[in-house]
């Protein structure tokens, strides 16, 4: 059995596909550690402000079956794959740690480097796995939080799952 650490973002109708997205999170895999929600601004284009958190859960399925469900998901939730990297979306789940798994597969890196490029994905990460040591960096998240050049501009905010 591996822990999986996904991240979760949305800025289109996100106080609704926030939830819903933990809700089908939580009927494929079971129990799920949830962070904190941080609203930051969108990166990369004009839009509407995101909420970000990430999930942790213990799964037997694979790191392919596990993205195949993710996309499922954010499909559900009327997720469009445009050409721009950035753009508003009503759901991003990206898987970020597959237990001690370094790999790529169809276009999926393991860990997912936006661990090191976005605080609304590391923050909430060490959050739930501070202690989790990176399986490339050799150190602990937590290490890599404080160690973050950009670890602010993010506002909490309150949901309830």
């Amino acid at each position: 059995m591996a822990r999986v650490y996904v991240s979760i973002g949305s800025n289109i109708d996100k106080e609704d596909n926030i939830p819903s997205s933990v809700g089908a999170l939580q009927e494929r895999f079971g129990y799920l550690d949830i962070s904190n929600v941080y609203e930051t601004k969108a990166i990369g284009f004009e839009g509407d402000d995101f909420h970000n958190l990430v999930v942790g859960f213990d799964t037997d399925y694979s790191p392919k079956e596990v993205s195949l469900i993710l996309k499922q998901i954010e499909a559900d939730h009327g997720r469009t794959r445009g050409k721009k990297k950035f753009e508003s979306r009503t759901l991003d789940l990206d898987q970020l740690l597959y237990g001690d798994l370094v790999m790529q597969m169809d276009g999926v890196n393991l860990p997912h480097p936006d661990i090191f490029l976005y605080n609304f994905v590391l923050k909430p990460l060490a959050e739930l796995a501070g202690d989790v040591l990176h399986p490339e960096e050799e150190q602990t998240i937590d290490v890599l939080w404080e160690a973050s050049v950009e670890n602010g501009g993010m506002k909490f905010v309150e949901y309830a799952f």
